[in-house]
């Protein structure tokens, strides 16, 4: 990721996103890498979630799938059509570190070089997503279904993609 990434969109808020199951779905029958499989889907207003924040935010992959290149991802978000809001993608490949690792957001804020104050995580698993964003100092999302619905005051729930535009 070269550091010009921001030229477009100075100051702006960023946006990392967690992969499987926040943006596409993560079919548990499908194994290997994703842009190969049979067929991929996209979570529920993900395109037009993605659409509306990359007007004002620029917007990352931060993800564990651990088995894929960073080249391999972004073949995956070119084939779902979603590559195009993305600014870059960011795995265990190019940061060196695992995902369950409490490096791996610490190195994003790093190759950003931005405060983690200007990074939102938005991610599905509380245990990958959440708790090490937030121990990062970034703001945290939780895309979670109505039955896991907390009220845990350093995160915020949701319930559907659509309600970071709303």
């Amino acid at each position: 990721m070269n550091s010009n990434i921001f030229n477009k969109k100075p100051q702006s808020q960023v946006y990392l996103f967690d992969w499987g199951d926040t943006l596409m779905v993560d079919f548990p029958d499908y194994s290997g890498k994703m842009y190969q499989w049979p067929k991929i889907q996209v979570l529920a207003n993900a395109e037009i979630m993605l659409a509306t924040l990359a007007k004002t935010a620029t917007i990352f992959v931060a993800t564990g799938a651990a088995d894929s290149t960073e080249q391999e991802i972004k073949l995956a978000f070119e084939r779902a059509n979603l590559n195009q809001y993305i600014s870059g993608y960011f795995c265990k490949e190019n940061l060196g570190v695992d995902k369950k690792s409490l490096a791996f957001f610490p190195r994003i804020i790093e190759k950003l070089n931005v405060p983690a104050s200007q990074i939102v995580m938005v991610g599905d698993y509380y245990q990958n997503d959440i708790q090490p964003a937030i121990i990062a100092g970034i703001t945290a999302i939780w895309l979670t279904s109505k039955d896991n619905i907390s009220t845990a005051n350093e995160f915020k729930t949701i319930t559907d993609l659509s309600e970071l535009i709303s």
